[in-house]
């Protein structure tokens, strides 16, 4: 985790990357220059994981001094594509320096080489050409903010606010569909009028050459969609089999750090498969990994019995964190500092410890199944999506076994299950709130 800022056309104001100095304890890094558009500013505070040299600190230089990058994340594949990019000659071994070498050598159509997590600019001081981008899923942050003078781009909300000429109004929609129906990530805007954040997926280029009527309002491409499928229906053994591959690839390329690595280990499906994972790619004799849970003594959601099954068969050391309810209000301002919005479960808290914990622990890359339910419809709101398909395909059979399957393992009643369908019916024909527009649809057009 680093953080970033970029503005344009104003006047450079260092605090505003100092608002995320949480981001990146490692170092900073602060260049401005001059454009036919007013003052670039690239500010960038690292968090080093790969190359952790100051040799690798940011704003980082092409060896012409031509191109200058910052970037968040990290490029997973970095050393299959170092030896993709013969004649460049590095001088570091991070992952940033052969992400600047592939962009100078491909442009943007780098990105589709990238596999892991990103938000980057790289600023071309030849043709005073900014490049923004961001990965596919929008793992790591980027916001944005047009300015009286120019726009502003920074890894967090408070980065971006109090520009002079912004109006410093809430969203009234993005407030109101949080408060009444508890949506979030739902739609490419924050609770603030004046900050927006670049779509996943996306990536711009910004001309300064011209000054700043030429570049505005700025416009986003998206540079990757989710692909068709490739293949026909597999069966169950041969989906297991894939599923399996990818997964183990996935973990041991997420590995790759020069600081320690360690696991949050929740005592569930996918922490545990991921803990495991880690133990086996590493080997008999390794270190034993560090695996960090927050445990509830008592509560119906303790998982401390599995905790100790997969820390026992992982070989780890198991760090835990007892949570009780006061620790919310202990903790509150501090996670509400950080997370800038409101958020929709309090297991945010439970993280925040978490993570607190592992930094203690001298760990500073975490490994954890975030994601994972909503990739494999682990919510149970995911089967309404599974229900529609089936029924715009006309397959009653499937819907039935479906509908069966649930009802025996979830204790789940066949109307209970298709229930919502026909809230979601009844919500197209009554107003809204206070006589405006429709309640959202809770199956969606998926």
């Amino acid at each position: 985790m680093c953080g970033l800022f970029i503005s344009i056309g104003e006047a450079p104001d260092k605090r505003r990357l100092d608002a995320v100095a949480h981001r990146g304890p490692d170092g900073e890094g602060w260049r401005v220059f001059d454009t036919p558009s007013g003052p670039l500013v690239l500010g960038h505070r690292r968090l080093s994981i790969i190359d952790i040299d100051d040799r690798a600190a940011q704003p980082m230089r092409s060896p012409d001094g031509r191109y200058w990058l910052i970037y968040n994340g990290e490029l997973y594949n970095y050393l299959e594509l170092r030896r993709e990019l013969d004649g460049w000659e590095f001088r570091t071994k991070s992952d940033a320096e052969v992400l600047l070498a592939a962009y100078v050598k491909w442009g943007p159509a780098a990105l589709e080489r990238f596999v892991g997590m990103f938000a980057l600019a790289i600023f071309d001081a030849d043709e005073n050409r900014l490049f923004i981008a961001r990965d596919r899923f929008g793992v790591k942050p980027l916001y944005y903010a047009v300015t009286r003078a120019g726009a502003a781009f920074g890894s967090e909300i408070k980065q971006l606010r109090g520009f002079p000429g912004q109006s410093g109004r809430a969203n009234a929609e993005r407030l109101r569909d949080f408060v009444e129906y508890g949506l979030i990530d739902h739609r490419d805007e924050t609770c603030f009028a004046d900050v927006l954040p670049v779509p996943a997926g996306a990536c711009a280029t910004i001309d300064l050459g011209g000054g700043a009527p030429s570049w505005l309002p700025l416009r986003f491409s998206v540079w990757w969609r989710p692909p068709e499928p490739e293949e026909g229906p597999l069966s169950e053994a041969e989906a297991a089999a894939t599923f399996r591959r990818l997964f183990e690839e996935s973990v041991r390329l997420h590995m790759r750090a020069d600081v320690r690595v360690g696991s949050c280990l929740s005592g569930g499906l996918d922490s545990t498969s991921i803990l495991c994972a880690m133990s086996a790619l590493r080997g008999e004799g390794a270190e034993p990994l560090e695996a960090v849970s927050a445990v509830f003594p008592g509560a119906d959601i303790d998982e401390s019995a599995f905790i100790d099954l997969a820390s026992r068969h992982a070989r780890a050391a198991s760090r835990r964190e007892t949570f009780e309810p006061s620790a919310i209000f202990d903790d509150l301002d501090a996670v509400l500092a950080v997370q800038d919005e409101p958020y929709g479960s309090t297991s945010i808290h439970a993280q925040h410890r978490v993570f607190r914990r592992a930094s203690d622990c001298g760990v500073k890359v975490m490994l954890d199944g975030q994601g994972a339910d909503e990739l494999l419809g682990g919510y149970h709101g995911a089967f309404h999506h599974h229900y529609l398909k089936l029924m715009r395909s006309f397959d009653i059979g499937g819907l039935a076994t479906t509908l069966e399957e649930r009802r025996r393992w979830h204790g789940l009643s066949w109307g209970r299950q298709l229930a919502p369908f026909a809230k979601s019916a009844l919500a197209r024909l009554a107003p809204g709130p206070r006589g405006g527009a429709a309640y959202p649809d809770p199956v969606g057009a998926a």
